[in-house]
């Protein structure tokens, strides 16, 4: 592996570990030449379906775009990076276990949506007022009052 510090390809492997759901290895790594100290992470390269867009158009499944529409969701919210990975590593597993080679991009709104419902409302109201293109307040509105309601009746 090319060390990110001084570009030498060889190195050597300190400490190697299985996340919880044991699909991801982390592996501390140490340059040969600068002896400096990396973290790489293997996964299983799993073929994932095609997004169609609303226009028609067809582009590949990019995990890193969920993972920005969360970010943005969630700023200044207190939703740690690890729980938005979770998210992300979720929706990735149900779309995989849907085994469609194209899946529309609002089943993907969809699931973002409902993770965002159950971690955190404000981040919730943020990404749906921009996934579902609100017209006016009246129609932000009505979304929360849903979102009330839903919570109450739990």
């Amino acid at each position: 592996m090319k060390c990110p510090f001084c570009g030498h390809i060889e190195d050597k492997v300190i400490d190697s570990r299985t996340s919880r759901e044991g699909d991801v290895i982390r592996r501390r790594r140490e340059c040969l030449k600068c002896e400096k100290r990396f973290t790489s992470y293997e996964r299983i390269e799993e073929v994932m379906p095609l997004v169609v867009k609303k226009d028609g158009r067809r582009e590949p499944f990019d995990r890193q775009k969920i993972l920005h529409g969360l970010e943005k969701a969630c700023e200044k919210r207190p939703v740690p990076m690890e729980q938005r990975e979770e998210v992300v590593n979720a929706i990735e597993r149900s779309i995989l276990v849907m085994g469609a080679k194209e899946v529309p991009s609002s089943v993907v709104g969809e699931e973002v949506m409902n993770a965002l419902r159950e971690l955190d409302k404000v981040a919730y109201v943020r990404f749906a007022s921009v996934y579902r293109q609100f017209k006016d307040i009246n129609e932000l509105m009505d979304e929360v009052k849903t979102l009330f309601e839903s919570k109450r009746k739990a």
